[in-house]
């Protein structure tokens, strides 16, 4: 076995390993207190208490399960970003495609508003709202890849202004709508936007995992074409790849999956961007290797930052995009100067 495929599986092992240990912590720690014993007799049926249920399978655990797939999610999609366009700084939420989806979403929680409510067991309505967020991801990375292209080619300082003004405008646009809305209908806008988990359910989970099961394997496999990404087109153009066709299909998987985990979790910035350059730094820039690794540090992130935002200030919450602003904010800066050194 060769130094980079060891790297791999120990890098892989290691984040397992910290996912199931934090993941423990958040099912035993919060206002009420569960033991290891308690755990594992509720999960595996050993004389399981009611309250212990309760907690467990109706509050923590689809909470913990849909942590790990939007920042699974939301790590692979960074990583395809930072391929395709070819900047360490791009980020769904850096580059406004999480604030497209989330403007989408926010018009179809306005032009529904006392109809939809995230907290009613409609499997209908929760199935429909990624399909909401893909559109709106879609039409405002159509418009930043537009006019982020100079010549046929995509200028990385057009690609960040682009991004930073579509992400003002439909953050703008998402709160004048939730402003207009009922006083219910604001509450759950208001704390979607910041970006939380708090109100995750196993309809949110089943509602997001066909668009991973789909796009995940997909991304995968096209993992040789991201590597190709980091040469010149015209020498893609020579290897025989169809540059526009890759570039577009990748494009609109991340946007599939930004879309997925936007429609539940709210505005979640800055894993996309964080995630690919730490997996970089421990696994290379081979995505057959980086991509999974990307994305369980991702998890790892989201678990974290779920967390301590649950805790901390407990019984109240703090939003988990909040704690990571607060900490990806610091390192956006550190590569924008890192970047023009």
């Amino acid at each position: 076995m060769d130094k980079e495929k060891k790297r791999t599986y120990l890098s892989l092992c290691v984040l397992i390993c910290f996912i199931v240990l934090v993941t423990f912590i958040s099912l035993s720690n919060g206002e009420y207190i569960l033991s290891f014993q308690d755990i594992v007799k509720s999960i595996f049926r050993y004389h399981p208490a009611g309250d212990t249920d309760l907690v467990l399978f109706q509050f923590r655990l689809p909470r913990i399960i849909l942590a790990i797939l939007v920042g699974f999610g939301l790590g692979i999609a960074g990583s395809i970003l930072q391929s395709i366009t070819k900047n360490g700084l791009a980020d769904p939420g850096i580059l406004g495609i999480n604030s497209g989806a989330g403007a989408a979403i926010v018009a179809y929680m306005f032009f529904f508003q006392g109809m939809l409510n995230m907290n009613v067991d409609s499997l209908w309505i929760v199935l429909t709202i990624p399909l909401i967020g893909l559109f709106g991801g879609f039409i405002a990375a159509l418009i930043i890849f537009f006019l982020a292209k100079d010549r046929e080619r995509l200028d990385s300082q057009k690609l960040i202004l682009t991004g930073i003004a579509i992400n003002s405008g439909c953050g703008s646009l998402a709160m004048y709508m939730s402003l207009k809305m009922k006083a219910q209908d604001f509450e759950m806008a208001a704390v979607w936007l910041n970006g939380s988990i708090y109100n995750a359910n196993w309809q949110f989970i089943l509602s997001i995992l066909p668009w991973f099961l789909l796009i995940i394997p997909l991304i995968i496999r096209r993992a040789y074409s991201l590597d190709l990404f980091q040469l010149q087109e015209t020498v893609m153009i020579g290897l025989g790849v169809k540059v526009e066709k890759e570039k577009w299909l990748l494009l609109l998987c991340a946007v599939g999956i930004i879309g997925a985990c936007v429609s539940v979790s709210g505005s979640i910035g800055f894993i996309g961007l964080m995630s690919p350059h730490l997996a970089r730094l421990l696994v290379g820039r081979k995505h057959r290797n980086s991509l999974i690794v990307c994305g369980l540090i991702g998890s790892l992130f989201m678990l974290i930052a779920d967390f301590i935002g649950r805790t901390i200030v407990a019984p109240a919450e703090i939003s988990a995009g909040i704690i990571l602003s607060i900490i990806g904010a610091p390192y956006f800066v550190y590569l924008l100067v890192k970047t023009r050194v």
